[in-house]
């Protein structure tokens, strides 16, 4: 049974209890994650469905329009791990991808700084700076084993790759990124799974109100 219509099961067995706009986030991440599932011989589609996912899991509605997308990952990411009794993130952050995620952190081609420099914007000269300075909080990090941050800096560098691709940065099928395209597939697809559930697990929290409630008439 595919990951998708284990979801899917669980979904339908206990939805009758959701609270209307968090049941409308799940049904949508879900949905996405069953059309990621299905491109199998297409790692930049699969990607795309993936982050379309986790979009439709995480994104809300802010009070507060000051919080950068950074901020905004590390408070889902604290949320969800403050909730994680099983350390089922933990489990895949730290067990099955700690090589992936260590070479895609690694990757400059996916450090935002990088390309803000190469495309002239001012005041990112010093990018090799802060590409070292992120290694070593890495490092710190794995040490500390602190999830929250590892997910932060590494979905931070996600967005870079997602970016890339829905903007036009990138070449479909190219032959250039194609180790970490296939890395950040692979990971999207075993955290967004994780994700999903730990919500459904406490589906009467505060997950916020989604983008775009479906309106009648």
């Amino acid at each position: 049974m595919s990951t998708f219509e284990t979801l899917k099961i669980r979904q339908r067995a206990i939805r009758h209890d959701f609270p209307q706009d968090f049941g409308l986030r799940i049904h949508r991440a879900i949905s996405w994650l069953g059309r990621a599932e299905q491109e199998t011989d297409d790692p930049d589609a699969a990607f795309l469905f993936y982050w379309i996912a986790f979009n439709a899991a995480y994104a809300a509605e802010q009070e507060s329009f000051d919080l950068s997308e950074r901020d905004v990952f590390r408070d889902y990411f604290q949320k969800l791990s403050e909730f994680d009794a099983d350390n089922r993130i933990y489990n895949a952050v730290w067990t099955k991808f700690t090589g992936p995620i260590r070479v895609f952190l690694g990757n400059r081609y996916v450090f935002s700084p990088f390309w803000k420099f190469h495309n002239g914007v001012p005041g990112y000269e010093d990018w090799q700076d802060r590409f070292n300075a992120a290694q070593t909080r890495f490092t710190h990090a794995v040490s500390n084993n602190d999830t929250v941050t590892i997910l932060s800096m590494l979905f931070d560098r996600l967005y870079v790759l997602r970016n890339q691709t829905i903007h036009g940065g990138a070449t479909w099928n190219s032959s250039v990124n194609r180790a970490q395209l296939r890395d950040a597939t692979a990971i999207l697809a075993d955290l967004v799974p994780v994700f999903i559930n730990l919500m459904m697990d406490h589906a009467s929290e505060d997950w916020g109100k989604p983008f775009y409630p479906v309106v009648e008439g």
